[in-house]
């Protein structure tokens, strides 16, 4: 890797270049688009001034520009831009730049409830965009990198990834006064809109081969009221579900990273929902106007929810783990809420 400065090489893991001083850029654990991101903010900096720095609105409306494809970093560092963690960091470090990071990573982690390697990933993210040289306790060496196994082929064949077949909306076309359709074995992605107001569907079955739900693939299917999801689906996009009236019911798989924007947004018969221990993330109106959704556990996997993911939810309790994330965010936001410890039962939010 090279200084993006002088061109100079960079030794493994240095944390800045050995010939300018400027920092070296670095991947996170749990965030490998990191290095991809602090560029992008660099050339944010670079191309806006650092008049940025202090007007927050301004700096948010560009992030919302550059990180369009990032879409969990794009919120993290918003909602720190938001909070005033870069603008307190600058003022700080005139009096001492090491007291600023751990300042502002306490603050994060106690007052805005991210874990620790989400703030590392914002430090990490400020850091370079202001030229400083960071040494973060959870970097992604690059020796971990060369160690993981290249991928093969399956002995019955390649190894299918998300884009191999696409059942597109001149697919879905053939089906759309029907009440029960099967989509065939093969296919990896719902394409977006794909059966977007499908109002005489019933019920779908999807392969096995599924692995993606594109946005809104499925949004104002008001009669849909049966969808099992397979083992290998990884990616639901925005709104995949939203407004779909009859829908009750919803196990989302294992291997599930995120639940993000509008996905069941105003499915106001939704009354069961299995999250599994793999999600991280729930965005904005996520379950907005879920009227009948009256009990939700949400594993300690979780470590953002927007602050609009349940509103219009008013039956709702959130069950969670004592002390997690989630629990902090109840309390944060008003929302009744029950607890739970290992071997120990439910319990309710004192009245």
């Amino acid at each position: 890797m090279q200084c993006e400065r002088c061109n100079a090489e960079l030794p493994p893991n240095a944390i800045e270049c050995p010939e300018c001083g400027a920092p070296a850029p670095q991947n996170i654990e749990g965030f490998d688009n990191t290095i991809e991101i602090q560029h992008i903010l660099k050339t944010i900096m670079e191309k806006h001034g650092s008049i940025l720095i202090n007007d927050p609105t301004q700096f948010v409306s560009t992030l919302n520009d550059y990180l369009n494809g990032y879409e969990k970093e794009r919120r993290l560092l918003v909602n720190a831009m938001r909070a005033g963690v870069l603008k307190n960091m600058v003022k700080e470090e005139k009096t001492n730049r090491e007291y600023a990071l751990l300042s502002a990573k306490s603050y994060m982690i106690n007052e805005l409830f991210v874990s620790e390697n989400a703030a590392e990933f914002v430090l990490a993210c400020f850091t370079y965009t202001l030229g400083w040289p960071y040494q973060s306790s959870m970097t992604k060496k690059e020796e971990e990198k060369k160690e993981e196994p290249e991928e093969k082929e399956e002995d019955n064949g390649p190894k299918l990834k998300i884009d191999t077949k696409i059942f597109k909306t001149s697919d879905a076309g053939r089906h759309r006064l029907a009440r029960n359709i099967v989509i065939p074995e093969g296919f990896t992605k719902i394409d977006s809109f794909c059966f977007d107001r499908f109002t005489f569907m019933r019920s779908i079955s999807l392969p096995s081969t599924m692995m993606a739900i594109g946005d809104y693939a499925f949004s104002e299917c008001k009669n849909l009221k049966g969808i099992e999801l397979p083992e290998g689906l990884r990616v639901i996009e925005q709104g995949a579900f939203s407004q779909c009236g009859k829908l009750a019911m919803i196990k989302i798989p294992k291997g599930i990273l995120e639940i993000p924007d509008n996905t069941f947004e105003f499915c106001s018969n939704l009354t069961v929902v299995d999250v599994p221990n793999t999600v991280s993330s729930i965005g904005v109106e996520a379950f907005s106007g879920c009227e009948k959704l009256e009990k939700l556990f949400l594993p300690d996997s979780v470590k953002f929810i927007d602050k609009n993911a349940f509103s219009y939810c008013p039956s709702l309790t959130i069950r969670c783990y004592v002390n997690s994330y989630v629990h902090k965010y109840c309390l944060t936001y008003n929302i009744d809420y029950e607890t739970v410890a290992v071997g120990v039962g439910l319990k309710q939010k004192p009245i």
